[in-house]
């Protein structure tokens, strides 16, 4: 499966598509970062970035997918079963990975104006980690295998953002908690609601994997 994946992550990277993400991240960030960051807004900060970036890491999950031909996916599929399923989403989530650890050094570069401390910098880190899992999930669930349209897939992947932020915003439980993050940091209840945070976006990427990995047992 490792020599799998690295395959996968190698002919991603020789792709166009690989730049794509990575330059819409680069504007994203510029945008949020544009004017500085007052102190003690850091974390407000970080949340509002790992939320915004959904979008991006879903689509980085959906080009590296859907770089590989059908034809030799089905052939991996055919070789290591299951596991073939198991290293397109590995591999997804190292290259979205990659997207947030660049998302997270920026501020640190140019747009903080100062280090903060290790607890906002954790915090920070989580919660871009929180939006990998769900940008590779929904990245995932709109790939070639499973919406076979371009057209259908990019809208469902935008459609699905939108509703994920249209109704997170009434209930931690509604949908992934990315509005939940958002509001919390900006009322400085963050650390008191993470942990039911934590748990409800633990449930929607774990029912979304299972999503997955039951529509590819009918979509090869």
């Amino acid at each position: 499966m490792t020599a799998l994946t690295r395959f996968r992550l190698a002919g991603y990277a020789r792709s166009h598509r690989a730049f794509q993400p990575l330059l819409l991240l680069f504007v994203v960030i510029s945008l949020l970062y544009a004017t500085g960051v007052p102190l003690g807004n850091e974390l407000t900060s970080y949340a509002d970035s790992a939320a915004i970036l959904i979008p991006v890491f879903a689509w980085a999950a959906r080009g590296l997918l859907d770089t590989e031909p059908d034809e030799q996916r089905m052939i991996a599929r055919t070789a290591v079963g299951p596991a073939e399923l198991v290293s397109g989403l590995v591999a997804a989530l190292v290259c979205n990975a990659v997207l947030a650890g660049i998302a997270v050094v920026w501020p640190l570069v140019a747009g903080f104006q100062a280090v903060p401390g290790v607890a906002t910098l954790v915090t920070g880190i989580g919660l871009h980690g929180l939006a990998v899992l769900a940008g590779t999930v929904l990245g995932a669930l709109t790939s070639r295998t499973i919406l076979p349209s371009p057209a259908i897939s990019i809208v469902v992947l935008i459609g699905g953002y939108v509703a994920m932020l249209m109704v997170g915003s009434s209930s931690v439980w509604a949908a992934f908690p990315a509005m939940s993050w958002m509001h919390a940091a900006n009322h400085g209840e963050l650390a008191a609601r993470l942990p039911v945070i934590l748990v409800s976006a633990g449930i929607w990427v774990g029912a979304g994997l299972l999503g997955y990995a039951g529509l590819r047992r009918t979509r090869p």
